[in-house]
């Protein structure tokens, strides 16, 4: 053992993690920040805002499937919990390091001094306090256990003083663990037999089986061995948006996603469907239509690493707990050999229904309208992406058109997408490029939810990330034409531009005067040259497309098409 700071412990200990970035607000943790100078390759960015902070983190851990580190004051604390809520929703193995408040001035109207403790229990899986720097090692590292194993997500340690720095300045003796990385999966769990019995058995009695591809499977490592079920059963594959990297586009039997960022045609093959297999997602709202798409009266069976999902909204439910690789793989070995000429009427009319989507919105993703149209922006999108793409997509219209009409066929290529909150796409993406020099990451955001940390693009900048930032720059917030449209009684009318509005701002302008090449396209033919330039420049890059405002992205229906 040797005596040293805590300071110089959590250094060295996230070091040895395999921590390669921190990202935070100052002033947190100032003498672990030096001590990472003086003996870690550790890059500490600084952001212009927690929220910033913990979305870069956020970013990190997907792109990576190692712990993303975020940091803040005590006075900060309460806006690094807001960060977290995209991560604990999305899954996201983020740890969140922040300072506390004193002991001897705790209920004395101090300086900057609230209890901001409680208000990461919502948002994280653990939530825990360090008084005295001897039980630093033991709640760091079962943070990082907290966050990488099972479901992963957020943790979150306090640490004593408003900076942390009661526990930064404490001496004790201490080992630094042995070097190696942590990341999800931490542990794999394999499946009862019986349960992959019981499975098997439903999906060779199945004559309209679907398979959901989710998050998890991406989180496993489990592309090849969900596809690789699939075609050993002739199934249609869907994906959940967390998932849709893992099954290529151009895969025979690819639908796309179901729910409420789809293609109709997904829905119906899913409304359609005698059994649904879920690997490793969730059944939650999104990706069922508030659990119309299929309705709950579907039998499934659920293959996931978190029991308490199983059967929580399907009743006639056949559990499968396991680790989505070890269990895909069981699966495949019980199955043996399977006859798919039973299903081959299936097979056929889920190809017909996505051909038909295809041609529904031939006119749309062909479009030589300006301002653009997002369909054709996110068609050709497709085609111009580089092969070691990440697509990291913002929430709301962006992930609607990157759901229904982004096509990934690279096997290199890879999707990150927001679980909800507005602005997470650029530090998120920010946070993956610097987690994944060796891919090319492209935000898909809207002005939207690019104004909401526009301040971020200096960090890109000071950073020198080679991030490429597409903008479908409608100068507005035009998902709210349908909301305001009910409040408003069935028409827009009065002052109804006062909600969702934006002036007209040249953003390629303002990315300029933030240190970022900016370019702006305002009709299609310019995409093109707008990427490969774009591929060219060692350094961030943002493309403002401007694009139709009245173009609103569909939402999912679970209304039955005419055959």
């Amino acid at each position: 053992m040797t005596n040293m700071t805590g300071a110089e412990y959590l250094s060295r200990t996230l070091d040895a993690y395999g921590v390669e970035a921190v990202f935070l607000v100052p002033t947190a943790l100032s003498a672990t920040l030096v001590a990472m100078e003086n003996e870690t390759a550790i890059k500490r960015i600084v952001t212009h805002g927690e929220k910033a902070a913990a979305y870069m983190a956020d970013g990190y851990a997907r792109a990576t499937g190692k712990p993303g580190i975020c940091m803040a004051q005590n006075i900060g604390a309460a806006n690094l919990a807001a960060g977290l809520r995209d991560a604990y929703l999305g899954n996201s193995p983020v740890i969140a390091l922040t300072g506390g408040p004193y002991e001897w001035s705790r209920g004395r109207n101090y300086y900057q001094e609230i209890e901001d403790f409680p208000l990461f229990k919502p948002v994280t899986k653990s939530s825990r306090q360090v008084f005295d720097v001897s039980r630093l090692p033991d709640q760091l590292d079962q943070a990082f256990r907290d966050a990488t194993t099972g479901k992963p997500g957020p943790a979150h340690l306090e640490l004593a003083g408003h900076t942390g720095d009661i526990i930064e300045n404490q001496s004790f003796d201490a080992t630094v663990p042995a070097r190696g990385d942590r990341r999800s999966p931490a542990v794999r769990v394999a499946p009862d037999p019986e349960a992959i019995a019981a499975a098997v058995a439903a999906l060779r009695a199945a004559r309209r089986p679907v398979i959901l591809s989710g998050g998890g499977v991406r989180t496993s490592g489990a592309a090849a061995e969900v596809v690789a079920l699939a075609d050993r059963l002739g199934a249609p594959i869907a994906t959940s948006l967390n998932g849709k990297e893992t099954v290529p586009a151009d895969h025979a039997l690819s639908i796309g996603i179901p729910g409420l960022y789809s293609r109709a045609s997904a829905n119906q093959i899913m409304l359609e469907a005698d059994l649904v297999l879920y690997v490793g997602s969730q059944t939650g709202s999104q990706v069922t239509l508030t659990w119309q798409v299929p309705p709950t009266s579907t039998r499934v069976v659920h293959l996931d690493i978190e029991p308490t999902e199983l059967g929580r909204h399907y009743p006639d439910t056949l559990p499968v707990v396991a680790d989505a690789r070890l269990g895909l793989v069981a699966l495949l070995e019980a199955l043996g050999p399977v006859d798919t000429e039973p299903t081959r009427p299936w097979r056929e009319r889920a190809a017909e229904l996505t051909a038909r989507w295809r041609e529904s919105v031939a006119s749309l993703t062909g479009s030589e309208a300006a301002p653009l149209r997002p369909e054709r922006l996110t068609h050709d999108l497709s085609r111009l992406l580089p092969d070691n793409a990440i697509v990291v997509s913002d929430t709301g219209h962006a992930g609607m058109w990157t759901a229904g009409y982004l096509d990934l066929a690279k096997p290199q290529q890879g999707f990150l997408r927001a679980a909800g909150s507005l602005g997470w796409g650029l530090p998120a993406g920010i946070g993956a490029q610097i987690a994944r020099p060796d891919a090319q990451v492209v935000v898909f955001t809207g002005d939207g939810g690019l104004f909401y940390h526009l301040s971020e693009l200096e960090t890109a900048a000071r950073w020198n990330v080679p991030l490429t930032i597409v903008v479908n720059d409608n100068r507005s917030l035009n998902q709210e034409i349908n909301p305001y449209t009910v409040a408003y009684g069935g028409a827009l009318s009065g002052r109804h531009h006062e909600l969702w509005h934006f002036n007209d701002v040249n953003l390629a302008t303002v990315a300029e005067s933030l240190g970022v090449t900016g370019i702006r396209v305002t009709k299609p033919s310019e995409l093109e040259p707008a990427m490969a330039r774009a591929a060219e420049i060692n350094g961030p890059v943002l493309i403002d497309v401007v694009s139709d405002i009245d173009a609103v992205a569909p939402k999912g229906s679970a209304a039955r098409a005419q055959n």
